[in-house]
């Protein structure tokens, strides 16, 4: 993705094209003629130059976890789903593959463009070392990455706790792919059935951020854990796309003092309120 951000009035534009940055790297930004590339940078400074801070409410442990589950995601989760996505189920992933420009030769250019980026993908993973394993035991490392997780969210709203962070938008777009773009494979068979709790969580994020994004499947049923594979019955995931799976309402406590409803969390906060402090921002902007 190739991002150019611009002061207008609009916040920022994106441009998605194959350009790649001085340090053949995506993604990058160009902001006021000043160009930056890396994700780790690109948030570094967009947060000194715009004075906002999603990890504003983590504290030094919390940011530390965050740090460390970043990094399990982008440089080790990442590539169990690049091999998915480009080298298990490189025919479906040819059929989304949108090209401009290829009239008729779209389809064979599809197929070129595919081959080529699964020879690169399988040449970086035998260079990363996880392309040396099978493809078992490639995909035990990523089922093993999900569960943790699965796990460190729990029935949380976000991954941190109540406010989202840095840390949730890097799970995220990992996540969505296997929400989204890798249909009937094991990471999208795994997240709608089991880990049910990480679909309820891509969901919330995508309903919240992106309510223009209408999908195909929005009114996807999820294969409860009880079922076999010989007969599967699907169970709706109703409104908890909205919300977190935090204690039952039959579970909840005298002390309990607030009003429980499907849109708040077991704090009783609305879930539908913005997450992003953008006084800061506003603060910053008036003392230009």
């Amino acid at each position: 993705m190739e991002t150019y951000l611009r002061m207008a009035d609009l916040p920022y534009q994106n441009y998605f094209g194959g350009k790649l940055s001085a340090q053949g790297k995506m993604p990058w930004i160009e902001y006021n003629n000043e160009k930056v590339s890396g994700t780790e940078f690109i948030i570094d400074f967009l947060e000194e130059k715009l004075g906002v801070n999603l990890n504003k409410n983590l504290g030094p442990h919390e940011r530390a976890v965050s740090r460390a589950v970043t990094k399990m995601v982008e440089e080790h989760f990442y590539w169990t789903l690049a091999y998915c996505q480009w080298v298990d189920n490189l025919n479906e992933t040819r059929k989304m593959l949108s090209l401009s420009g290829g009239g008729p030769f779209s389809n064979l250019l599809r197929w070129v463009v595919c081959h080529i980026t699964k020879g690169i993908v399988k040449r970086e993973m035998h260079g990363h070392g996880i392309g040396r394993f099978s493809e078992d035991e490639i995909y035990m490392l990523m089922e093993k990455d999900m569960r943790s997780l699965a796990g460190l969210l729990g029935d949380k709203k976000y991954i941190m706790g109540p406010k989202l962070s840095t840390l949730d938008a890097t799970i995220f777009g990992h996540l969505a792919q296997a929400m989204w773009t890798l249909p009937g494979t094991r990471p999208e068979r795994l997240i709608k059935g089991e880990l049910i709790n990480l679909a309820m969580y891509c969901e919330r994020i995508r309903r919240k951020f992106w309510p223009e994004w209408h999908h195909d499947d929005d009114n996807t049923i999820y294969e409860s854990e009880e079922s076999s594979e010989g007969s599967k019955t699907h169970t709706p995931l109703l409104d908890f796309s909205l919300y977190s799976r935090t204690e039952t309402f039959e579970d909840e406590g005298a002390e309990n003092s607030f009003s429980r409803t499907p849109d708040t969390d077991f704090t009783g906060h609305s879930l539908f309120d913005s997450d992003v402090d953008m006084d800061d921002y506003t603060d910053h902007e008036q003392c230009k």
